[in-house]
């Protein structure tokens, strides 16, 4: 270690082993070492039915708080669930203090990713529509979906979260007429 990095404390970057960030985090938890590993989340088909989970950011990695002087850095290396600590040359790849903020920041903020396009036949999982078909229509803001569902035979536009909705597989006979007509001219509710 250089003399100029000999006091340094900070966040560095750890990388895991397949598919073992968890198993890692938790076992440097376990030795007491402070470490972050940025979540986002995401929807998933779990067992038929359309789950949020959170899911890693960057898998394969997770950051760890080392003070040089302090910590006993030997035992991260033989952590399970642990590759090794990623370096640059033979130092320890410090990660700026700021980025770590800007990730617990984005953390906080981020909306579920929508995974539908325009036309696609959805179920809606909640509320007095539930278990009904409808189609996706467009995001309304980060977190809504506009859809189309037929109800005593007329077709009405509904705003739902899009936590409400799942795919329902298949496109619908329906689904397939509506995505195959143009849409530039329509206004949504």
């Amino acid at each position: 270690m250089s003399g100029q990095h000999a006091n340094a404390s900070g966040w560095y970057l750890i990388q895991c082993k397949p598919r073992q960030d968890e198993r890692a985090e938790q076992n440097l938890r376990n030795q007491s070492f402070n470490c972050y590993r940025p979540l986002r989340r995401a929807q998933q088909v779990k067992r038929g039915r359309q789950a949020e989970v959170s899911e890693s950011l960057f898998p394969g990695y997770l950051f760890v708080r080392l003070d040089r002087l302090q910590d006993n850095w030997y035992s991260i290396r033989s952590t399970r669930g642990v590759a090794r600590l990623v370096t640059f040359g033979n130092e320890p790849a410090v990660v700026p203090a700021d980025l770590i903020n800007r990730l617990h920041a984005h953390e906080r903020e981020a909306p579920v990713a929508c995974q539908f396009s325009c036309g696609d036949a959805v179920r809606i999982t909640e509320g007095p529509f539930s278990e009904l078909e409808a189609i996706f229509l467009r995001n309304d803001g980060e977190e809504r979906a506009i859809l189309l569902l037929t109800l005593l035979h007329r077709e009405q536009r509904l705003k739902m979260p899009l936590r409400s909705i799942k795919s329902a597989g298949e496109r619908s006979a329906q689904a397939n007429a509506f995505a195959g007509q143009s849409l530039a001219g329509a206004k949504y509710a």
